[in-house]
């Protein structure tokens, strides 16, 4: 076992994203995965059907609960629902630090419901942001945050560097919704604008993906990876699970969460 990786995240039951696709790919990774579990939704590859948002006191005794006992080397967040479930969570990760901490702003499914409430978006910006080792908005998530538009990539480096002005200490704004032969991602720290790209697989829907770059990346920090190369790595591994991706249900489709984790070279 590498290491021991933590995520923060609603349920879905469709088990394509949210908590069950970050343990699936902590899983991939060989590390140890940890949950603390927001909220559960109802749903599958078509859509959501309904969501119950957990106590936000039980949210921070799940952290508690993990942290007090398990030696985390990296958290991702996913999604966080509401504006007093993001305030405990921010309070537990200040009160109890971990090394590094993944934030993916999930703000709207692929179905197009909507996950976070809107009131939420304010607590997401002044709590959540300038504890995030790394925030990993897609093109949509990013003008949300910044409050600018997203359409290409030049307005993509000019979201990361907003966001890290916003207090997020590097920011990785996901093009997937670029036209173009390659998927580009555009990563900034406050020093330096970095482009990630990979060949762009062409599928008319996929269902977490997000989540599962963000898991990746924290699954290779917990095992002691630096920085770019768990992103590197983390972006090969979305490419070849949707490469992979079996033909499940009727809408968009599930990743492929049973790869292992291939060498670079």
């Amino acid at each position: 076992m590498a290491g021991i990786a933590l995520t923060i995240a609603g349920s879905d039951s469709s088990g394509g994203a949210g908590i069950q696709a970050d343990l699936k790919t902590f899983c991939a990774f060989g590390v140890y995965g940890a949950s603390v579990i927001t909220a559960l939704t109802a749903q599958n590859t078509q859509g959501v059907s309904g969501i119950v948002e957990l106590p936000p006191e039980f949210v921070g005794a799940q952290y508690d609960a993990v942290v007090s006992d398990l030696d985390v080397g990296a958290a991702k967040t996913g999604m966080l629902a509401e504006s007093a479930i993001i305030d405990v969570v921010a309070q537990r990760l200040r009160a109890h630090p971990l090394p590094w901490v993944i934030v993916d702003p999930v703000m709207v499914a692929t179905s197009g419901d909507v996950l976070l409430h809107r009131a939420a978006v304010d607590s997401m910006r002044a709590t959540i942001l300038p504890l995030a080792s790394l925030v990993t908005p897609n093109m949509r998530e990013a003008e949300v945050l910044t409050g600018n538009s997203v359409r290409n990539p030049a307005q993509m480096r000019e979201a990361a560097q907003a966001l890290v002005a916003m207090g997020a200490h590097a920011a990785l704004v996901k093009g997937g919704h670029l036209e173009g032969d390659e998927a580009l991602d555009i990563f900034y720290d406050g020093r330096a604008v970095r482009e990630f790209r990979a060949p762009r697989v062409s599928r008319a829907a996929i269902h977490g993906a997000g989540c599962t770059l963000s898991a990746a990346i924290a699954a290779c920090l917990a095992r002691g990876d630096e920085l770019f190369e768990a992103i590197g790595a983390a972006k090969r591994f979305v490419t070849r699970a949707i490469e992979s991706a079996p033909p499940l249900g009727h809408g968009a489709t599930p990743l492929n969460h049973l790869l292992r984790e291939t060498p670079s070279n």
